[in-house]
């Protein structure tokens, strides 16, 4: 939630307006605009920020930040598309089975399989 006004943030981070902006152009804050057309900034932005200003005391250009942040928004959607299970056609076929036989009360076990949804499909 974007909350802050660019004076606020400026006083949290010890950081310049110009600065702040700065960021925003190499495009690693995010923040919205209010009704009024100034920047709001969420308590993220402020985390990003003192990251920045961390990684700039410890010698690392924008380039390289830039690279971090590129590295960590591939990581996290690594993460996504690990937690998104895409179903296979027999996956697919498996549950349809097993629908069907819990809804049409046969086993799939008997003698006779000429019922047996897997040979239907």
């Amino acid at each position: 939630m974007s909350v802050f006004p660019i004076g606020t943030v400026m006083k949290l981070t010890d950081l310049t307006a110009r600065q702040i902006r700065y960021y925003e152009e190499q495009d690693l804050i995010h923040p919205e605009r209010n009704d009024g057309n100034r920047r709001m900034y969420s308590l993220n932005d402020i985390d990003v920020l003192l990251e920045i200003k961390d990684y700039l005391s410890d010698g690392i250009n924008m380039a390289g930040i830039k690279r971090i942040y590129e590295l960590k928004e591939v990581e996290k959607e690594k993460k996504m598309m690990e937690h998104t299970k895409v179903m296979t056609d027999d996956d697919v076929r498996r549950i349809l089975h097993a629908e069907f036989l819990s809804v049409s009360g046969f086993s799939g076990n008997g003698p006779d399989q000429s019922m047996n949804p897997s040979r239907m499909i």
